[in-house]
């Protein structure tokens, strides 16, 4: 195991990948402490998303950083601890087909299964039409914004859109995208794309949030995938 920081407050961890260990971009596992020193009312084990591609070696999972025993112990625990996986699990994933673009819409730590799929789709050439808008307090808070952007060198059919929404308490300088998301900038950015599919990740007020513009700007449900990240 190895762990880095890859936001204010926000931890990667890096596991070994199990033997014939396969999975979808999207999907996520059951993580398990073994014999943690402490233990609380929440229990020992926590669901998280495969922020790594399955092109790439290591099993990476990332998580804000809250004072709950599962997270001091994940956090202080000696890099060669074993831990308990099980899955994959879930239906977030890329459509086999590329006939439809794609639009992600992710809120702070709700960017986790999108870099597991840009980095599959700029590894394996995929033909999909990609647009993602990243939204967050500040920079600083935002995971793998300069891979995200870097990206769009290497998937040509990918265009990133990021937003803060308290840039005055930021310490960073950007010149992206500032306000929450909404109808007006979805619409200045997805001018040309037809007929796209919505995927939401996100905090569940957030999820929400994203899912009532796009009700309102007339996008039907059937063409919305959500997954809500609570807790973290």
């Amino acid at each position: 195991m190895a762990r880095k920081e890859v936001a204010q407050r926000t931890m990667a961890f890096y596991f070994e990948r199990p033997a014939g260990f396969l999975f979808q971009a999207g999907q996520f596992i059951d993580l398990m402490l073994l014999d943690p020193p402490e233990t609380d009312s929440e229990g020992n084990i926590r669901a998280f998303t495969i922020a790594s591609a399955p092109t790439e070696e290591r099993l990476m999972v990332v998580t804000r950083l809250r004072d709950t025993a599962f997270k001091r112990v994940l956090t202080g625990m000696p890099l060669h601890t074993m831990v308990n996986i099980e899955g994959p699990f879930g239906k977030l994933t890329l459509p086999e087909s590329a006939a439809r673009p794609l639009v992600f819409l992710a809120g702070g730590i709700g960017i986790t299964p999108f870099r597991s799929m840009l980095v599959e789709a700029a590894t394996c050439n995929f033909p999909h039409r990609l647009v993602l808008f990243y939204s967050n307090r500040r920079p600083e808070d935002a995971l793998f914004l300069d891979e995200l952007q870097s990206l769009q060198q290497k998937i040509p059919g990918y265009t990133f859109v990021g937003t803060m929404t308290q840039l005055e308490h930021s310490d960073y300088s950007w010149t992206g995208e500032t306000g929450l998301l909404d109808h007006a900038m979805l619409t200045r950015h997805l001018q040309g794309i037809e007929s796209p599919l919505y995927y939401i990740v996100g905090p569940p007020g957030m999820v929400k949030s994203f899912q009532a513009i796009l009700r309102n700007a007339g996008i039907r449900q059937a063409d919305i995938r959500t997954e809500e990240f609570a807790g973290y």
